[in-house]
């Protein structure tokens, strides 16, 4: 038996969906406050949930200027491009990006996007994030 190629699952349970683009975990809302600042992860609020979503071939900035266009506001700078931290009613999101090997020399940039929120809130922002940040460039 060889190991899967992909490395399988490991203990985030994070999966590459069929589209190829997007990575997911689902980090559950037991992480402390602590442990989501040393790691970039916002915070939570009580009854709130943590989601990660990660897509290769955007841009950071792109990815905030989504998020502000589904009602986010950029936290610490005016300039999507900057931007690591964006806030919305219900809903705080960590972006963060890095060049990954896509394969043999090819890199790409992918960027992840860590949300935390109410449940109701992530439940109608993750499927328009999902849906503008697939369709990214074209």
């Amino acid at each position: 038996m060889f190991p899967p190629v992909a490395g399988g699952a490991g203990d985030d349970e994070s999966a590459v969906e069929a589209d190829g683009g997007a990575v997911e975990a689902d980090g559950g809302a037991d992480a402390t406050d602590e442990a989501a600042e040393a790691t970039d992860i916002p915070s939570t609020e009580e009854g709130w949930e943590r989601e990660t979503v990660a897509y290769r071939g955007i841009s950071r900035r792109l990815a905030a200027h989504y998020l502000r266009n589904l009602g986010g506001e950029l936290v610490g700078t005016d300039d999507p491009a900057e931007a690591t931290r964006v806030d919305g009613d219900g809903w705080r999101v960590t972006l963060s990006a890095e060049k990954v090997t896509a394969a043999a020399a090819i890199k790409l940039t992918e960027v992840t996007a860590e949300f935390a929120g109410d449940p109701d809130a992530l439940a109608d922002l993750l499927p328009k994030y999902r849906q503008k940040a697939m369709r990214a460039g074209g």
